[in-house]
């Protein structure tokens, strides 16, 4: 068959509403093109990328104050405030000193999502697929996490994976995310307790800005965006995440992974009692049928990004990336996994979407 009639036959199964991996990836590029150019110097992405930051660092700074950090330091305080910034900021790739201003870090993360759109290779999965990878991702325990090994695992170092449809997660404030895709660049983490650096992963995450969670108060800001001059991208950055890339615990006994897995949990359900503040019945949205996501412990990413990169075939714009014969996706878990800590190693700015996109 001839290119000529190969892609006149793909184009006739995207017009039927049948998943391709051409039409995919065509779809994903315009989506690619049109953030990039709607995310630089936009204020309303950076007006909700500082406000999401604020929340996390603030809460984080609360339960930190209350731990054994005050049994530890001379002044709690700052060292409450410095390693809340390490678990958000230094595991994200941001070298210290940390800003104290909520909207300088934003800036910082719009440039570090722009180096993302400008440089990655951009990637598509099909539906089979990504239900795969989300039944693997649903056994994972936090402690697995820190099994990834980046240079090992993951396809390629600086991607930006679209999905066959959006994901409905429930955040730990009961706010709602329609993710639509995932973008990481591999990264150094620096961290406080102890001072250190790590091999590690920043994973992005974008919700559908035209996807199924559309209440009343999310309408108006993309209105309002559009009348200003500046429009919110298709892929809206929602949350963003510092994962340990070098398998750091791999060794540990089982025993140890549940313990460490049972940290995560605790320390997460501290989160959540100092987000209460902000807590939101979850809304209802019309005409969806995928079921969601319910993530109290924040760890969905981390454990999509973990089941993806053992071994899910992905679609590249040049063409199939195959992955090693070796790696498959977990359906269980595995003895000798294992996490970094209280919270695996994953940590997000917002734990949710913007106050407008569930108000109204």
């Amino acid at each position: 068959m001839g290119k000529a009639s190969r892609g006149k036959r793909e184009r006739s199964r995207d017009t039927a509403g049948q998943w391709t991996a051409a039409g995919a990836a065509r779809a994903a590029h315009r989506l690619r093109e049109q953030t990039r150019e709607c995310l630089t110097g936009n204020p309303w992405v950076q007006m909700t990328l500082a406000s999401n930051l604020n929340n996390v660092v603030t809460e984080l700074h609360s339960v930190l104050l209350h731990s054994d950090l005050a049994d530890i330091a001379e002044r709690p305080e700052d060292l409450a405030w410095d390693a809340a910034l390490s678990m958000t900021l230094g595991k994200q790739g941001y070298r210290p000193p940390w800003p104290r201003a909520a909207g300088e870090a934003a800036a910082w993360e719009i440039r570090q999502i722009g180096k993302l759109l400008r440089q990655e290779e951009v990637l598509v999965i099909s539906p089979t697929a990504h239900a795969a990878v989300m039944a693997a991702a649903a056994t994972l325990e936090p402690a697995d996490l820190s099994t990834l090994d980046r240079d090992r695992d993951i396809l390629v170092p600086i991607g930006l994976l679209v999905l066959p449809e959006p994901v409905m997660v429930v955040n730990r404030t009961g706010s709602l995310s329609d993710t639509k895709a995932f973008g990481w660049q591999f990264i150094t983490q620096h961290q406080v307790l102890p001072t250190a650096q790590y091999p590690g992963v920043r994973v992005t995450t974008f919700m559908d800005r035209d996807g199924p969670v559309q209440p009343a108060g999310w309408r108006q800001a993309v209105s309002q965006a559009r009348a200003s001059g500046s429009p919110l991208p298709l892929l809206m950055p929602d949350g963003m995440y510092g994962m340990r890339g070098d398998a750091c615990l791999a060794e540990e006994s089982t025993e140890m992974l549940a313990d460490l897995s049972e940290r995560h949990r605790q320390f997460q359900k501290a989160l959540n009692q100092a987000s209460q503040w902000r807590s939101e019945p979850v809304p209802e949205t019309g005409e969806w049928g995928g079921g969601r996501v319910d993530d109290p412990y924040d760890d969905f990413v981390g454990r999509y990004m973990t089941a993806l990169c053992r071994g899910t075939p992905t679609y590249g714009l040049s063409g199939l990336l195959r992955p090693r014969p070796a790696r498959r996706i977990w359906m269980g878990r595995r003895s000798g996994c294992t996490t970094t800590g209280g919270r695996c190693g994953c940590t997000r700015f917002g734990s949710g979407i913007p106050a407008t996109r569930n108000s109204g």
